[in-house]
């Protein structure tokens, strides 16, 4: 929490008579930087007051007295507070300086366990595009969250169990290759799988053995269960190269099948609680404002919200956790609802600890077939073309000792800020010209702004001072910077009560920018001592803020381009 956020907090906790925590959660930043760095909405006094808000900003501002670390301003609806920059200085800066890129972070989630579900590919199928949101949005939240001081588990629920399994097996028995399967293992499985769904088409026995295959896995033969495992085992070797390459871990990859045992479970206790009811055969439950979830199939099978059931059931009984946060696509929000009203049915009081971080799709990365599109291969096109562009660059700005690596760093980061810098719900846009772009608002330009920055630190000549005379950052390029680096712990704190990574993303844009401007007025080099050391610290600062606000969203911080 920033220092001057805090006593602006404090400060109002009497004139207002709300508790802290909720003056917290209503405090803003203005739209227009002139009306200051935070402000309080009156609005929420309108009703308790029975006066309009603008005569209560004014009211407010009048009860608190003007002091060294800010002044209130009455604006319309809302009472602004303007920080002093010399104050800004001589409180961020060192705090800075002795924290470095650990600066923002705090203890806000202590003692506290926040478990996130995100990207679950599914097995014996290559990684594809679609599940590329869920996975990055994902591991940025638990970025957020370990900022915070939370305890986070990240858990992948892969997909891997179902009749799609029987049917791979089956088409490994027909017609499988050992030698093929060694050499390329994903895409050999995910090439029978789909001669398998073709051939189907015109030859009905194919399905009826998925079938007869699939019963076999779930009655524990042998042979069936062998080649599952291997299957499995393959894939998630796969995965974790991949997931490797994008710089992400996992705590649990237990998926559908280490639920399906459970999920009887689970269905025994819906029924001995008295919560569902037969209906043609199958095992449904009523939901209060909700359609009607099925539990249980005719057949006697179970369905993805029964082993959702499980699995919730099961994290709960082994983390206690305070928030599970799934990650998953808004087509999916009916669903969540109806697991979340489940288990509130079953009169589990941790029912409300569950939360659904929905999202948008993908536009643009569909092929005229329909047919998978591969994570990887797009990865490596965002490699190859960044390392285009760099060797191409009409400027000769990038400095390329290391060029395979730092467009491998570049081309993920593109990737990854593409997903990540909009709004979660929103759809995006996948264009290959913006989003490897290094003037727009990119990944590549804030990698860049980086490494820019890394150079001047480099070629300067001085060394990064402990302290500064603070009134010599007089500058109005000196005073935003200040501004942005005064608000990232409150930046980092709304990104992570909105689950929202885009917030991050908008704030390193606007500091990247905001010391692109400030450059040319900033000199460090030549300048005397005391002046050079100040704008030294300055802009020291604003790199270690920015390669911190890189990494929380996924990316990498490059120190030569």
């Amino acid at each position: 929490m920033s220092v001057f956020l805090e006593k602006i907090v404090a400060a109002l906790r009497g004139p207002t008579g709300l508790p802290e925590q909720e003056i917290r959660g209503l405090i803003e930043t203005p739209r227009d930087p002139q009306h200051g760095e935070y402000a309080f909405p009156c609005f929420v006094l309108a009703k308790s007051l029975r006066k309009g808000p603008p005569a209560i900003a004014k009211d407010l501002a009048e009860k608190l007295a003007e002091s060294e670390d800010f002044t209130p301003n009455p604006t319309g609806a809302y009472l602004n507070f303007r920080i002093p920059v010399r104050r800004m200085a001589e409180e961020v800066l060192p705090l800075i300086r002795q924290q470095a890129e650990a600066y923002g972070r705090s203890e806000e989630g202590k003692g506290k366990t926040i478990l996130l579900d995100y990207s679950h590919p599914n097995i014996a199928k290559p990684f594809g595009i679609g599940h590329l949101r869920s996975t990055v949005i994902g591991a940025a939240l638990r970025n957020i969250f370990d900022a915070l001081g939370y305890r986070t588990v990240s858990i992948n629920h892969l997909g891997d169990w179902g009749t799609q399994f029987g049917k791979m097996i089956a088409a490994y028995r027909r017609w499988g290759d050992e030698e093929a399967l060694k050499k390329d293992p994903i895409e050999y499985l995910y090439g029978l799988n789909t001669r398998f769904h073709r051939e189907a088409k015109t030859d009905e026995s194919l399905d009826v053995d998925g079938r007869e295959r699939f019963r076999e896995l779930e009655d524990g033969k042998e042979e069936a269960l062998t080649l599952w495992k291997r299957f499995r085992e393959l894939s998630l070797e796969e995965f974790k190269r991949i997931y490797h390459r994008l710089g992400i871990s996992f705590d649990s990859y237990a998926g559908e099948s280490f639920y399906n045992k459970k999920a009887e479970e689970a269905v025994r206790e819906v029924e001995e609680k008295g919560v569902a009811k037969e209906h043609e055969g199958a095992l449904v439950v009523d939901l209060d404002g909700l359609p009607t979830c099925l539990i249980r199939k005719s057949d006697g099978t179970t369905l993805y919200l029964t082993r959702d059931l499980a699995a919730a059931k099961y994290r709960y009984e082994t983390y206690q956790f305070d928030r599970l946060i799934y990650v998953v696509g808004a087509p999916q929000k009916l669903h969540f609802r109806q697991l979340f009203g489940l288990i509130r049915k079953l009169g589990y009081s941790w029912w409300d600890r569950c939360e659904h971080v929905e999202f948008g799709h993908i536009l643009g990365m569909k092929t005229r077939d329909g047919t998978l599109i591969f994570l990887e291969e797009v990865l490596d096109e965002a490699r190859d073309r960044a390392l285009r562009t760099m060797r191409e660059s009409v400027e000769k700005r990038f400095d390329l000792e290391d060029e395979e690596s730092v467009a491998e760093a570049v081309g993920l980061g593109a990737v990854i800020f593409n997903d990540l810098s909009g709004r979660r719900i929103k759809d995006v846009n996948f264009d290959w010209d913006r989003l490897l772009s290094f003037d727009g608002d990119s990944g590549p330009y804030l990698q860049y702004a980086h490494a820019r920055m890394e150079g001047i630190l480099r070629k300067c000549g001085i060394e990064v001072p402990d302290r500064i005379d603070p009134g010599l950052l007089v500058e109005d390029e000196a005073a935003t910077l200040l501004r942005l680096l005064e608000r990232y712990p409150s930046v980092l704190q709304q990104a992570g009560r909105n689950r929202e990574p885009s917030i991050i993303c908008r704030f390193i844009l606007d500091l990247a920018r905001a010391v692109s401007v400030a450059y040319p007025v900033l000199r460090v080099k030549d300048e005397a001592a005391p002046l050079a050391e100040a704008r030294l610290l300055l802009l020291w600062s604003v790199k270690q803020v920015l390669a911190a606000g890189l990494r929380v969203i996924g990316m990498q911080p490059i120190e030569r381009m």
